[in-house]
């Protein structure tokens, strides 16, 4: 068997991948902060994300004895949602905040016609694991309890992106194990983080970064593989349909490669897109490759969300 990458990636204009390379070639690489007190600096430069019109409605929601704060977008036009989407958002478990999707969350409300709902998990290191997955399974419970009295439409998906991709399929098996996982029609996930515990060649390749040990400093190396912890160790049958984007330049492209084949073999509906010339978080870079792969998980979720497929 003959096997190239590039014959993964997404098919995208060349003035596109032109563009992005000449982007990236300009752009100083980024660091994650590697103490504490790197951590708690960065998190006190974060600037504010824009307001959206209409803004988010806070709330804080209650389900399996655990209240988490949520962000919840409605269409902008006032009909009712066709469906809802959970959004996790990334930060290495560590920053981050529920507000920093808001623009792409009120685009996703008003181009889909959808409510979301975005998860203000507890961060690490004050709250390192399970507390994150804790506060996104409570989430999901509410939703799949309330979503039909609350936004009148029980058609749900989930997504994330980094740590809040890791977070949402994490979510989705608990949510299996539960016997609900297919109360979700879909889950979009960019560039997870699916090995924390180092033991296989993708996973070593980011096992000394800090948010690793914030997250989970305290669980032994041997129990890491724990699916909760590191997903591409579970059982994997009887997810949902899963969207996987990953750029070829990203230190977690192994990871995601590795990922779809399991969902694959698990006999999952999977679909994997590879975007070239890309790193770690490019969907959030000022970049005509970015806002195609943005639109391309829009045209996803709403397949899924609208029961066309």
């Amino acid at each position: 068997m003959r096997f190239a990458l590039e014959s993964l990636f997404t098919d995208v204009p060349a003035e596109q991948i032109a563009e992005a390379r000449a982007f990236y070639r300009s752009r100083a690489a980024g660091r994650g902060p590697g103490t504490f007190e790197e951590l708690k600096e960065a998190r006190a430069k974060k600037p504010a994300p824009r307001a959206t019109v209409p803004p988010a409605v806070e709330e804080t929601i209650e389900a399996a004895g655990v209240r988490v704060p949520v962000r919840i977008f409605l269409p902008a036009d006032g009909r009712p949602p066709q469906g809802v989407y959970l959004g996790i958002h990334g930060g290495g478990f560590y920053m981050g905040t529920a507000s920093q999707g808001d623009e792409r969350h009120r685009d996703l409300a008003d181009a889909l016609h959808i409510a979301v709902v975005a998860v203000d998990y507890r961060l690490a290191p004050e709250h390192p694991w399970p507390a994150a997955p804790d506060d996104c399974e409570a989430v999901a419970l509410w939703l799949v309890e309330q979503a039909e009295d609350r936004f009148g439409t029980s058609r749900l998906a989930i997504g994330g992106s980094s740590a809040g991709a890791t977070l949402a399929l994490a979510t989705l098996l608990r949510l299996r194990d539960r016997g609900i996982a297919d109360r979700f029609t879909g889950a979009a996930l960019r560039f997870g983080a699916y090995d924390l515990s180092a033991q296989t060649p993708g996973g070593r390749l980011y096992a000394d970064e800090y948010f690793i040990h914030a997250y989970v400093g305290h669980v032994p190396d041997r129990d890491r593989t724990l699916p909760d912890i590191s997903p591409l160790y579970a059982d994997l049958s009887g997810l949902p349909p899963t969207l996987l984007v990953v750029g070829s330049d990203d230190v977690l492209l192994e990871d995601n490669l590795i990922m779809a084949g399991r969902l694959s073999a698990a006999g999952n509906d999977v679909e994997l897109r590879v975007y070239p010339a890309s790193p770690h978080g490019f969907t959030g870079h000022p970049t005509a490759l970015a806002a195609t792969a943005i639109d391309g998980v829009t045209s996803w979720l709403r397949d899924r969300i609208s029961g066309h497929l």
